[in-house]
């Protein structure tokens, strides 16, 4: 099992959690790693018929002070609650390729559990007999907009509760 730390990598930007980066708000990293799961993902015929196990990584990247300070769970990601999101998708998607599924990993940590950067790592175990997996590996950043900084950076998912009148922290 392959364990996702953050890295500097030469030539990219520093990724959250190194702390010599220049970022100006020091992030933790909540992370699921190892989630194995059956499911049907592919382009080719056996694969659409027929569920196969996949492997999913992820690590989220949050804002340290607000759970290291508070104690309260609400102040970070439930990562309970991620986890029982991640298996309601590999049971419900209709996504073919591995790299649409983990861009929609990323969409839900960003947006529905209001990470600031993720990493998700998606793999099919020994896809073939002379391979330990195949998969991939994306990194993505919360876009900052006036929305996201409005509702407190958790974005769309937050602007969706107000619009069902449901008022967060009332």
């Amino acid at each position: 099992m392959t364990s996702i730390q953050p890295q500097a990598v030469p030539g990219h930007a520093p990724v959250p959690g190194d702390m010599t980066a220049t970022s100006p708000e020091p992030l933790d990293l909540i992370f699921i790693d190892g989630l194995v799961a059956q499911t049907v993902i592919g382009i080719h015929d056996n694969e659409l018929h027929q569920t196969q196990p996949v492997r999913i990584d992820v690590c989220a990247g949050v804002p340290r002070p607000r759970a290291c300070d508070s104690d309260n769970i609400a102040d970070t990601i439930d990562y309970s609650l991620l986890h029982a999101r991640l298996h309601r998708l590999l049971a419900d998607h209709t996504i073919r390729l591995l790299e649409a599924f983990a861009e929609e990993i990323a969409r839900i940590t960003l947006d529905e559990f209001g990470a600031h950067w993720v990493r998700v790592r998606l793999v099919k175990p020994r896809k073939f007999d002379d391979v330990d997996a195949v998969g991939v590996m994306i990194e993505r950043r919360r876009r900052v907009t006036p929305a996201t900084e409005q509702s407190g950076g958790r974005g769309p998912a937050m602007l969706r509760l107000i619009g069902a009148g449901m008022v967060p922290g009332s």
